[in-house]
């Protein structure tokens, strides 16, 4: 019995040591995991950070809108950082992207010199799939979403919006009995405007300067034509349209309505140490620039003016845009930060804030975005009649071509001609415009050539992008 027992005894013992080693087992496991997951949970609240460049943040230290929203997102985004890269070259953009690209040092953001050049370098991410999945995206005007696609790709982000077109001063006119023009006057009557208001000898002149006509003029002529008559893949300067806005340009030049091409003579009648200065002091009756100048112009001006964009309903836009590198390690994060600096309704609303609250900053964007919140706090700010008609047309708009459009700084501006242009004997196609405007040669005698040309830088600049 007492055998028995023994035995009893010693197999219950056994078993005892079995279960305590289970559940320490058991415990042991479960520390392990509970250590993996603190693991993971410590690796996914790590900060993601991110580096971004433009030209646009000025020199470190000043105050700066741009710096100012960096800082913003920072303080918004706990899991994020974002530093800003001085290292690329404002003198030297593109050069510098490039080496940042070779070395591996690509920023994750960047503002882009034009699209096209970072696409033929396979600088930037393909943001398509994350953009489309952005309700706020869908805000973006339909004319800047087509800007930025190439094939089936979005590979940029519109940073900075900007109307291009004429301001006028309405009480230059007004002190004349003149009718100012307004939002879609007619090109007859934008002509007939100018030369009324125009008096050299009493200090009153037209336009600032008349090289912008050939750019627009195609546009305001013929709805089938763009900007410097480009549209979908093709130039058309042997065109009517084209030679009349040159002709047009050369008449303003040739009888004294535009101040910048007065003789020295002439200029003296005016008050002003520069063309700025001379449309500050109320003395140019309309002026051709881009609205990135309203908050200066509302502030430094004592008339009233209105935008009035170019003759006709058509309405053209500027940008400038971000790219999200294609070696971001962070696309989505490197999307929100882009996203804050452009497009974004909360980040335009907190430009307006931060510059609300310092006497040197002024806001020089319009919103890139439908959302009619942002714009009625924009509108509040420039109430000018011409600015809320040409957003009416937003959708509509032509997108200058400079920054988007492959080959095309070649075909309006450094392709040379092999045409001899004074002491050039080989000027370039903006020379030549410059040229004719000037009366120094017949334009008819070259659109053929220069056609040819702008045609030719299109389809290599085209090709380098496929």
């Amino acid at each position: 019995m007492k055998k028995w027992l023994t035995l009893l005894l010693s197999v219950v013992f056994i078993f005892g040591l079995a279960a305590c080693g289970s559940d320490e087992s058991e415990d042991a496991g479960n520390d392990s995991n509970e250590d993996t997951s603190n693991e993971d949970s410590n690796e996914s609240e790590e900060v993601v950070e991110l580096t971004i460049a433009s030209w646009g943040f000025g020199a470190e230290g000043d105050e700066n809108l741009n710096r100012l929203m960096v800082d913003a997102f920072n303080e918004q985004h706990e899991d994020i950082n974002v530093t800003i890269d001085e290292s690329i070259d404002s003198s030297d953009w593109n050069g510098s992207l490039a080496a940042a690209a070779s070395g591996g040092v690509m920023p994750d953001v960047f503002m882009l010199a034009q699209i096209p050049t970072g696409l033929a370098n396979d600088w930037l991410y393909d943001i398509s799939d994350i953009a489309t999945a952005d309700e706020e995206f869908s805000q973006v005007p339909e004319a800047v979403v087509d800007a930025v696609t190439y094939g089936e790709g979005i590979y940029a982000l519109p940073a900075g919006q900007h109307l291009l077109g004429y301001f006028v001063n309405k009480d230059l006119f007004n002190e004349q009995n003149l009718d100012a023009p307004a939002m879609g006057v007619s090109t007859d009557e934008f002509v007939k405007a100018v030369r009324d208001v125009t008096d050299v000898n009493d200090g009153r002149v037209g336009l600032n300067h008349p090289f912008t006509i050939p750019d627009w003029y195609p546009i305001a002529a013929n709805q089938d034509m763009g900007w410097f008559t480009y549209l979908d893949g093709s130039f058309q300067l042997d065109s009517n349209e084209f030679i009349s806005g040159v002709n047009l340009a050369q008449d303003m030049l040739t009888n004294g309505y535009a101040y910048e091409t007065l003789s020295e003579d002439q200029q003296a009648n005016f008050n002003g140490e520069n063309p700025e200065e001379v449309w500050l002091n109320g003395q140019v009756g309309i002026k051709w620039d881009g609205t990135w100048i309203t908050g200066h112009l509302d502030s430094q001006s004592d008339f009233e003016w209105d935008f009035i964009g170019i003759p006709g309903e058509r309405v053209v836009m500027t940008h400038d845009y971000y790219g999200i590198s294609s070696a971001t390690q962070h696309p989505e994060a490197a999307y929100e930060l882009a996203k804050w600096m452009s497009f974004s309704s909360e980040g335009f609303l907190k430009q307006i804030e931060i510059a609300d609250s310092s006497e040197n900053l002024n806001i020089a964007s319009m919103p890139v975005t439908a959302d009619q919140e942002v714009l009625d706090v924009y509108f509040e700010r420039f109430d000018a009649p011409g600015l809320r008609q040409a957003y009416e047309n937003i959708d509509e708009a032509v997108v200058e071509p400079v920054k988007t459009v492959p080959g095309y700084n070649l075909a309006r501006w450094d392709a040379p001609t092999g045409v001899e242009v004074g002491d050039n004997p080989n000027a370039n196609m903006a020379g030549l415009v410059d040229a004719a405007i000037r009366g120094n040669l017949n334009i008819q005698d070259y659109v053929s050539q220069m056609n040819e040309l702008a045609n030719q830088q299109y389809e290599e600049g085209q090709a380098s992008i496929q």
